[in-house]
């Protein structure tokens, strides 16, 4: 017979139900230790079952320690669950995890301190799908700023590195790239096939307005400059001036831009498009 008293014990523990911490008790012969493995292992099947839902909320977020700083960004099925402290602390985990360690590939994270079992556990218990999606850690030297900007609690983080200059500066610059959505710091960043691919459809549009050829041309080399100021960021209109750009900005200070992650929760994941009225409706379906 298991006592009340142990099945509290591995609620607190865990986390989990407590008819599934009865359940694992006497699968494991009270034994605690063996009953939190248990656990574990069903929370794991449970998160697999929710495998293929679409998980594109979530948080970004930004820790800065010294001359070191992370940018991750963790994905949750929707923002009330994005905004959870046990979703937020489970991110603030994975962070640290990254900045005391060096992991170069997504499975590298994973494997640190007991990660992906974190987030198995943390499927389990909070009912959504979650899931770690990307990762960056930088390394400054002694002349270089980190700059960093956090906008809508976590829906949009940048963190930029600087030559030369203030931090002051530097995080002018994150929050300009967070308001902008700059693809690039600079025109060399762009890739020859993204220039043409743009090129070919500015010169669609220019056809389509029934422009000839030569016209047309013209068109599109003045809308390709356009183009570099809307997605360079050296070359975007500083939005706290705008009589220069954003690379004058910082030329001003000495400095110049080296670096910028910008990470924008579920950008290019395909969205949830049920509401919550429906998603209740169908839990109460069940």
């Amino acid at each position: 017979m298991v006592s009340a008293s142990l099945v509290k014990e591995l609620r607190e523990l865990t986390g989990a139900g407590m008819l599934d911490c009865k359940k694992a008790l006497e699968e494991c012969n009270a034994n605690i230790e063996d009953a939190v493995a248990w656990l574990r292992e069903k929370g794991i099947s449970s998160a697999a079952k929710k495998a293929s839902r679409i998980a594109a909320d979530g948080l970004a977020s930004i820790l800065i320690k010294g001359n070191d700083a992370v940018i991750v960004e963790v994905n949750s099925e929707t923002d009330f669950v994005a905004k959870n402290q046990e979703f937020i602390d489970m991110v603030d985990t994975i962070t640290n995890a990254i900045m005391n360690n060096n992991p170069k590939t997504n499975e590298d994270v994973l494997a640190l301190d007991n990660i992906e079992n974190l987030i198995a556990e943390k499927t389990a218990k909070i009912g959504e799908k979650l899931s770690f999606r990307r990762f960056t850690k930088l390394s400054i030297s002694d002349n270089q700023v980190f700059g960093s900007y956090i906008h809508m609690g976590g829906k949009i983080a940048v963190l930029v590195v600087l030559n030369d200059t203030e931090e002051e500066v530097a995080n002018n610059v994150a929050m300009q790239a967070a308001a902008m959505r700059p693809l690039v710091v600079k025109r060399s960043d762009l890739s020859d096939e993204d220039v043409e691919k743009e090129r070919a459809i500015l010169k669609e549009q220019a056809i389509n307005e029934g422009k000839p050829a030569d016209i047309a041309a013209k068109m599109v080399e003045g809308r390709i400059a356009k183009y570099y100021k809307e997605v360079c960021l050296e070359e975007q209109e500083y939005i706290k001036d705008g009589d220069i750009t954003v690379g004058k900005y910082v030329s001003n200070s000495g400095g110049s831009i080296d670096k910028m992650i910008r990470y924008e929760v579920g950008e290019g994941m395909e969205k949830r498009e049920e509401d919550f009225a429906e998603e209740v409706a169908k839990q109460m379906g069940n």
